[in-house]
């Protein structure tokens, strides 16, 4: 369950192109109606609206341009429901995404096995224009997790190990959650857990974690991505049986911008996704939470691994 929210506001850049895109396609115009962002000699790379979706773009951005490649940022535009869209009219050309999350937006079935998800990727993207680069090892997907007092005290690693517990613990997690295969449906009919309770909080948010903290529930649904867990002292119970989708992060690129920039620019967005992992992402999302700069985040964690990166 990616964070669902919907756009604070539209930028001007985007809601122009959008009108015009659409007003084109309405009128049956050959010809497009603007110049998109394949027009330029930049690479317009973009975010969704939370704030590790603008840390992972300013990861793929500053590292285009410290190869010396133009890039123009479009970041917190909104939900996948608007950005996916907007990359494949050419309004904006490179995403940050989810593997598992970015299949089932165009209806196709993710696996709990990243090279199964990403192949899938692959070739739902092709007919579109678009290229799925390599993923990386980091994946922000739904984690169960109990506190580490109670995982050792119940021996619990996987989410088989609760079998037998599940009848006296309570499960917390968003209202959708006792809805949803993913989640309370997921964990019945895969695991055979029937919990004693559930109580409806947040997606993955303050909420969940006080509750966690304050023993209101025993197992809580965070983000696997999400500081708390190491923490807070937070156990991420293993989901043994893959329950959930592969999300690894994976730039999608429009075919037409890697055909005009060559190997470069995906040689330097795979190494940048080579080295990114779980454990980084819960570091920077810590970092950002703190009150850094989601750019100033990523030039730390790129100049840390030596990348060279343009002046700034």
């Amino acid at each position: 369950m990616r964070r669902p929210q919907w756009p604070r506001l539209v930028t001007p850049f985007l809601a122009s192109l959008l009108v015009a895109s659409f007003a084109a396609t309405a009128c049956g115009s050959g010809e497009p109606a603007v110049k998109t962002a394949l027009d330029d000699d930049a690479v317009t790379v973009a975010s969704f609206n939370f704030p590790e979706s603008e840390v992972l773009a300013e990861l793929y951005a500053q590292a285009l341009e410290g190869r010396g490649i133009l890039v123009e940022r479009e970041l917190d535009l909104g939900p996948r429901e608007l950005v996916l869209p907007a990359l494949q009219r050419g309004l904006v050309e490179l995403v940050p995404e989810y593997a598992g999350s970015a299949l089932g937006f165009f209806a196709q079935t993710a696996s709990n096995d990243p090279v199964i998800t990403h192949e899938r990727l692959v070739v739902a993207l092709h007919p579109r224009g678009l290229v799925a680069l390599g993923a990386a090892p980091a994946q922000d997907r739904n984690a169960f997790v109990v506190d580490a007092t109670t995982a050792d005290r119940l021996h619990l690693r996987s989410l088989s190990d609760l079998g037998s517990f599940a009848p006296g613990m309570t499960l917390g997690g968003p209202t959708e959650c006792s809805e949803r295969r993913l989640c309370l449906v997921g964990l019945e009919d895969v695991y055979g857990l029937r919990f004693e309770e559930f109580i409806a909080l947040d997606a993955g948010g303050p909420l969940t974690l006080q509750a966690l903290n304050d023993r209101t529930i025993d197992i809580g649904l965070l983000f696997s991505s999400d500081p708390a867990i190491r923490a807070d002292a937070l156990v991420e119970l293993r989901d043994d049986r893959g329950l959930q989708p592969a999300e690894n992060v994976t730039p999608i690129v429009s075919e037409v911008t890697l055909e005009r920039l060559g190997p470069v620019l995906a040689d330097t967005l795979n190494a940048v996704s080579a080295l990114l992992r779980t454990s980084d992402l819960r570091a920077m999302n810590a970092a950002v939470a703190s009150g850094r700069t989601p750019a100033a985040v990523a030039r730390a964690w790129l100049e840390a691994r030596g990348f060279s990166l343009a002046p700034g």
